[in-house]
């Protein structure tokens, strides 16, 4: 089984840039390989006096808080090499993320390198998300812990609350910064050190390891004396960089701000925060995070504009094989607490799988989400999907357009069942939403299997070895 890395695409999305109010912070996990089965599940609250986490991979020990908060996660099914709990919102309507692979640069880690026995990205949702009440909270525990016991990747992480969102980035084996993302405007982070100007007097809306400035200082580290631009001085602006990553940014602002014509997607010095042309939904993020470059000569499907085969193969795509499970962490405004979080989660193929509004205030996931298994079973939502792509991608211009019915209609589905559900709750609110998500699901997975039914069928008739009776006699 191919372990699982984060080399990913996340969108956060501030509440005033958002149509609703909502904060929403996105991401797809996607592994190294095409293969890593996921599962949805919850975690109840627990009293837990005395005790401590131990990592399996890297055999750091952290004592925990005496109470941990419920939370959802999305843990990888094959446990060995850790949970990879993902993304989840815990029971104080806090999301985190975790987590997004970056790079820091060479001449940083030569004084501060990565460690091998420190936290990972396997164990930042276990020993963070279920003790913080805040986003900033979230940002200020991960940051104490990495500084006091470091860690073996670079990576950022994201948390929001009803209000904020807060983004962290590490850098080497024992630094970090955090900024609160500008409530109007939304960012893109793919697999890249993004930050820029961090102010260090503004600590409303910046956070830094205790000895940042110092360690900057000493080593001499900022190439421009005066600023304190993180992206500088921690990042990379390699070929990988400009092919691998920057594209990603590229797309997602040329949908959201059309208006900007000069960027090309090798850019080195997009932006990483901008206001967008207009308020965006969650369909919008949808579509981002299931999107491969639609309409432009770098679709690897060559949808809807001419692209030669190089051009289609020049930039890492955003849905892909390696896609595994999208999680949308939605902290609405608009409604009471108790079901203003939701998780919006697809398994699979983004291209072609449909997203599953949870509202996170339950005890309980559904079968099929949670009883992911190592093999292939259609079963479970992840197999199920990652099945269908097997069916889809050699046939996908004969399929595609059933496919994008299917994925429309489950969403205007999902999106009727929300509004259902806040209309309709009574009794007691853990027990309504988990049901409600039970028969939201129950129906998904139902017209997920009718496609599937569907899509084998037309295959069946695709065959190059058909043969009419009395053909050639």
């Amino acid at each position: 089984m191919m372990k699982k890395s984060s080399d990913c695409t996340e969108i956060l999305v501030g509440k005033a840039a958002s149509m609703d109010g909502s904060t929403i912070v996105a991401r797809n996990e996607d592994g190294y390989g095409p293969i890593n089965p996921i599962k949805f599940v919850v975690h109840p609250a627990v009293d837990q006096q005395g005790a401590s986490f131990t990592s399996i991979t890297t055999g750091v020990n952290v004592p925990l808080p005496d109470h941990a908060y419920r939370y959802t996660g999305t843990p990888q099914a094959d446990q060995s090499d850790g949970q990879y709990e993902e993304a989840g919102i815990n029971e104080l309507n806090v999301g985190m993320s975790a987590t997004e692979t970056t790079a820091t640069n060479a001449r940083v880690l030569g004084y501060d390198p990565l460690v091998d026995d420190g936290i990972n990205e396997e164990a930042m949702i276990t020993l963070v998300l279920p003790y913080i009440k805040s986003a900033k909270e979230g940002a200020q525990r991960l940051g104490a812990l990495i500084e006091k016991y470091g860690t073996g990747e670079s990576n950022s992480i994201s948390f929001n609350d009803h209000n904020d969102i807060w983004y962290l980035e590490t850098a080497g084996g024992h630094h970090w910064a955090a900024m609160r993302l500008p409530e109007d405007t939304y960012a893109i982070a793919p697999n890249q050190t993004l930050m820029q100007e961090v102010d260090l007097n503004d600590t409303d809306n910046f956070l830094v390891a205790t000895d940042l400035v110092d360690f900057v200082e000493q080593h001499h580290l900022n190439p421009v004396p005066g600023t304190f631009n993180f992206r500088e001085i921690f990042g990379t602006h390699g070929e990988d960089d400009a092919y691998y990553n920057t594209p990603r940014t590229w797309y997602g602002q040329k949908l959201f701000n059309p208006e900007i014509t000069d960027q090309q997607p090798t850019d080195q010095d997009m932006p990483f925060t901008r206001k967008p042309a207009k308020k965006l939904a969650i369909e919008d993020v949808q579509f981002f995070l299931s999107s491969h470059y639609n309409g432009t000569p770098y679709d690897p499907f060559g949808t809807f504009a001419s692209g030669s085969a190089d051009d289609q193969k020049k930039y890492r795509s955003i849905a892909m094989d390696r896609n595994q499970c999208s999680s949308i962490l939605q902290i609405r405004n608009d409604v009471p607490a108790d079901h203003a979080a939701i998780q919006w989660v697809a398994m699979g193929f983004f291209a072609y799988a449909p997203y599953m509004p949870f509202f996170t205030n339950i005890n309980d996931t559904p079968e099929d989400y949670k009883n992911t298994t190592t093999e292939v079973s259609v079963d479970n939502v992840y197999w199920l999907n990652k099945t269908l792509s097997v069916l889809i991608e050699p046939h996908f211009h004969e399929f595609v357009a059933t496919v994008n019915a299917f994925r429309d209609s489950c969403q205007s589905y999902a999106r009727g069942r929300v509004v259902a559900t806040d209309d309709n709750i009574t009794g007691d609110a853990t027990t309504y939403l988990t049901q409600s998500n039970l028969e939201t699901a129950s129906e998904i997975s139902k017209r997920t299997h009718e496609l599937f039914n569907d899509l084998v069928k037309q295959g069946l008739l695709l065959s190059k070895t058909v043969w009419e009776k009395g053909q050639n006699l």
